[in-house]
């Protein structure tokens, strides 16, 4: 199981909310290079970047950030936030990030995320799957669909998309452990999917469980930022 740490990004800082809730924000270093390079130098080989500034006005924002951290960095970047047009896609893979991360648009605008798979190849994205009660929340978690998340999973695998990375949003940020019975339920219903377990995360314990039910990999953030998971745990797990 890989460990990919999150950097968010609001006003090109590297901050964290709490909930999806942008009222809930703290900064944790002005400078996202320096954490990015801090990953780099304990071993970890991926980075999920998310411009949450471009999230929230529905436009990529802070791909200038990407372009920074993949210029200065060997990691391998998954890049979203605002991602709404084919235009951004090529923004974002021509900045440096080997995946373009998408959520809403595979949700609002199923035709055109399936003219992106034709046009990019499926193995260019990582799908986002953000939860609320089992239905999918999309718009930065300001709205929830009525599309069930089985559903979800299983609609876009037929279409290629093989990397999914799920967010119980009731969990993330509060460091209070990921939704490992809804990763283990997914896992088990979807044999080829390759899972990210996103959100909840606070302990190295936490990391254990989601490896011993089979995810692919765990976004690791806050706890990282809080000193719940030191540098020394990362580089030994």
């Amino acid at each position: 199981m890989q460990i990919i740490p999150a950097i968010d990004i609001i006003e090109g800082k590297c901050v964290r909310l709490t909930e999806g809730d942008y009222a809930q924000k703290k900064v944790y270093n002005e400078n996202p290079l320096e954490v990015a390079l801090q990953f780099q130098d304990a071993g970890i080989r991926r980075l999920h970047l998310v411009d949450l500034d471009g999230a929230k006005a529905g436009q990529i924002m802070n791909w200038k950030v990407l372009e920074l951290i993949a210029s200065k960095t060997s990691l391998e970047i998954d890049f979203g936030g605002g991602i709404k047009k084919e235009e951004d896609v090529r923004i974002v893979l021509n900045s440096g990030a080997l995946w373009a991360t998408v959520g809403s648009i595979a949700v609002k605008d199923k035709p055109s995320f399936l003219k992106w798979i034709e046009h990019f190849g499926a193995a260019k994205f990582l799908l986002g799957a953000d939860v609320k009660g089992e239905k999918i929340a999309v718009g930065g978690w300001l709205e929830t669909s009525d599309i069930n998340i089985d559903d979800f999973i299983a609609d876009y695998l037929r279409h290629g998309i093989q990397q999914i990375f799920c967010t119980d949003i009731s969990k993330d940020g509060r460091l209070e452990g990921p939704s490992v019975e809804l990763y283990q339920s997914l896992i088990e219903k979807n044999k080829d999917l390759h899972l990210i377990a996103s959100g909840g995360v606070s302990s190295m314990q936490d990391l254990e469980a989601l490896r011993k039910i089979g995810c692919a990999g765990a976004i690791v953030g806050k706890a990282i930022y809080e000193g719940r998971i030191s540098i020394t745990d990362l580089i030994r797990f």
